[in-house]
């Protein structure tokens, strides 16, 4: 499935020196991929306009999964602050962080759905004993859930909570799907759910495919609903049944991906220290028209 990329296309390191690179978003009001160096505690933006790259911001409680709001507006994950924020005339500025009294462990990827409801995965990475990706500490509500918050009237609430590592997050094109990686030691794996957008609600929970190497951290869909994700070794390309189409080789572990470029055709991939960049045939799935 070599259709898959631009003709001649080849993997280019735009930026090496992170320590473990996550999180990528594409912005195309400023044409720059901003990531995270996660221990290093600070945010980097590469450029694809003068293809440098510069610090936007340090000391930032260890971010990690990021994407836009239907406004634009950057929303992330905190992993030092236990919660997901929105970056407001370059400030941090928090969504939400507590869970019936409990805070989070360390929201760690998120997705907006057409309606502007914000849904995100809370693993325990950042409260681990090593401190290396946030602040060691205690689950205050005793799980590893993937929320949705609906900003309008404030509810946020768990949406699935089987998985035990519940990680990377992303919707089908038409927002049917729900797929949630789970990045357990052992059974990592795809999860897809069936998903009422508008209720908040998901069934019918199967494994949708398990990557190897192992494991599948971060992920995007693209228009024809294929799953780009992460592994161990590479970027994969998964149907919509999730079958393996394509293997694109990268020389370090994959954390994750995220389409751009002027006409989106440009798969960023963060892995391990560095950001890399490959020419594809295809862009990310446009979101769904709010509902009226």
């Amino acid at each position: 499935m070599t259709e898959l990329l631009a003709p001649g296309a080849t993997l280019e390191r735009l930026f090496t020196g992170a320590v473990w690179a996550e999180g990528p978003v594409w912005i195309p009001q400023e044409r720059v991929v901003r990531w995270s160096d996660i221990p290093n505690d600070r945010i980097l933006a590469f450029d694809a306009t003068t293809g440098t790259t510069r610090v936007h911001r340090e000391h930032v409680e260890y971010t990690n999964g990021r994407t836009l709001d239907r406004e634009g507006r950057v929303v992330q994950c905190s992993q030092g602050r236990r919660s997901v924020e929105r970056e407001i005339d370059g400030e941090p500025v928090t969504i939400v962080d507590r869970w019936e009294g409990g805070r989070f462990n360390s929201p760690n990827d998120v997705v907006v759905a057409s309606d502007g409801t914000i849904w995100f995965t809370d693993p325990p990475y950042g409260i681990l004993e090593s401190g290396r990706e946030g602040h060691p500490g205690e689950q205050e509500y005793g799980g590893c859930y993937v929320f949705r918050l609906d900003e309008r009237t404030g509810e946020v609430r768990p949406v699935v909570t089987e998985l035990e590592r519940p990680n990377g997050i992303a919707f089908s094109p038409d927002e049917s799907v729900l797929y949630v990686s789970d990045t357990s030691e052992t059974t990592p794996a795809i999860h897809a759910y069936d998903v009422d957008v508008a209720r908040g609600e998901v069934s019918g929970g199967r494994v949708f495919a398990t990557v190897e190497p192992p494991a599948s951290d971060g992920f995007r869909v693209d228009v024809e609903g294929r799953v780009w994700t992460s592994s161990g070794d590479s970027v994969q390309v998964l149907a919509p049944d999730g079958a393996l189409l394509l293997r694109v080789p990268v020389p370090e572990v994959v954390a994750n991906v995220c389409f751009g470029g002027e006409d989106g055709h440009d798969l960023y991939v963060t892995a391990t220290t560095s950001l890399y960049r490959i020419r594809t045939a295809t862009t990310a799935a446009p979101r769904p028209a709010p509902p009226a």
